[in-house]
């Protein structure tokens, strides 16, 4: 089946997942962090699945775990989990996806146009908030994620979901508010919203 038309009939059922580096400062000098995205491709909804220097098969599990616990639905109902070739996902990880009934599809190696909505969002992330900042400790950087997260999901408009909020704010009766903008990490993220009258 050719791209298209598989994410045409599967689009409800699809999910992506990646790594991206971060550079961060700790006492010891520079350490590289990866960092495991989980995107739901349907409503571009982002959920950082873990965060450590070294991904070990131990960890990938770990990062599974709570992606397909039912309590936390990040991928319930979601079918399919594409990702690349990247040995940083396991056998391990691979075979607990399945036994939830997640089926892992492995991307052509120099592919990224196949996973573009998860690029797009990285580099989102790492042009408005990340490259912005020096990275002092995992805390910092998780925090900073953390932050980038709340205003991608309620505060950011999608061009690609017809320039609309992701979670937009519950409707008020009285909209005689003014328009104020509002700040997130220290003025790098911001946005506008109407005041309570």
């Amino acid at each position: 089946m050719c791209w298209t038309p598989f994410l045409k009939r599967h689009w409800e059922a699809l999910a992506a997942t990646d790594f991206f580096t971060v550079e961060v400062a700790t006492w010891h000098g520079l350490v590289t962090y990866d960092v495991l995205v989980v995107m739901d491709l349907a409503t571009r909804r982002v959920q950082v699945a873990g965060i450590t220097p070294h991904p070990t098969d131990v960890f990938m599990v770990q990062c599974a775990r709570p992606l397909t616990d039912p309590l936390e639905d990040f991928l319930l109902g979601q079918r399919y989990l594409l990702h690349d070739r990247d040995t940083r996902y396991t056998r391990a990880f691979d075979a607990f996806l399945k036994d939830r009934g997640i089926e892992p599809v492995l991307l052509p190696p120099r592919s990224p146009n196949l996973n573009a909505y998860y690029e797009r969002f990285l580099c989102a992330i790492k042009e408005e908030a990340l490259e912005q900042l020096l990275m002092l400790g995992k805390r910092f950087l998780s925090q900073v994620i953390r932050q980038y997260l709340a205003h991608y999901h309620t505060e950011r408009n999608h061009q690609g979901r017809g320039n609309q909020l992701m979670t937009p704010e519950p409707a008020r009766n009285d909209q005689g508010g003014a328009v104020v903008r509002r700040d997130r990490l220290c003025g790098l993220l911001c946005y506008s919203c109407r005041d309570a009258a």
